[in-house]
């Protein structure tokens, strides 16, 4: 039986238009206006690329932590209201559970969001063996520090973990580690993810004999 790991934003949450929004938002406030596809090349990579990348794009100088903090406040001011998991994650996660599988999060975000995430959506931290965080690792996606860091914890050699993923890069450290990985096209056509071992329309597709 596998461990299972799962990215948090694009695949437990609906989260990526809304920390789009959040930081479109605070370049806003920075008198710059900028798109939602900007942000495309970065998805999976953590806050500080997905703005920094941007910023560099249109050649804006800026404190990346106080900008990732306001980004954050946009967001959290979000989170209560906006916020659902996706159909069949809660479940999914519920069934590995009974079945006895190990489960990890492991993603590019900041504890904080990745705390309020999971307790809008009714799995919060105790739910879970292990949560690796952007603060846990050096590099972030599409190196596989982060998925590495979780197998680690959970216990088990990164060959008998599955990652579930909906990003590209994070489909890229999921191969790097030498991990089975299952996409989610939720946040980006399947016709990119083909680099996974098995891609699905969307999380309430994957069944459990997919990731065990």
């Amino acid at each position: 039986m596998r461990a299972v790991i799962f990215d948090m934003d694009g695949v437990l949450t609906d989260s990526e238009p809304l920390i789009c929004a959040a930081a479109m938002e605070m370049f806003r406030e920075k008198g710059v206006t900028v798109q939602p596809e900007d942000f495309h090349p970065f998805v999976g990579t953590g806050e500080n690329r997905y703005l920094g990348g941007v910023a560099e794009k249109y050649g804006v100088t800026m404190d990346i932590e106080v900008a990732k903090e306001r980004t954050y406040e946009i967001y959290l001011a979000m989170v209560p209201k906006q916020l659902e998991a996706f159909p069949g994650a809660v479940e999914l996660i519920r069934k590995c559970r009974a079945a006895g599988i190990p489960c990890a999060v492991a993603s590019s975000a900041d504890r904080i969001k990745i705390e309020a995430n999971l307790n809008k959506i009714g799995l919060p931290p105790d739910t879970w063996q292990a949560i690796v965080t952007a603060e846990d690792v050096e590099k972030r996606k599409p190196d596989p520090a982060i998925f590495l860091m979780a197998a680690k914890r959970l216990g088990v050699i990164p060959a008998k973990c599955t990652v579930v993923e909906d990003a590209v890069n994070g489909i890229t450290a999921a191969k790097a580690a030498g991990m089975r990985c299952v996409a989610v096209a939720s946040t980006f056509p399947a016709s990119l993810l083909a680099q996974a071992d098995l891609v699905r329309s969307s999380i309430s597709e994957v069944a459990l004999a997919d990731i065990s």
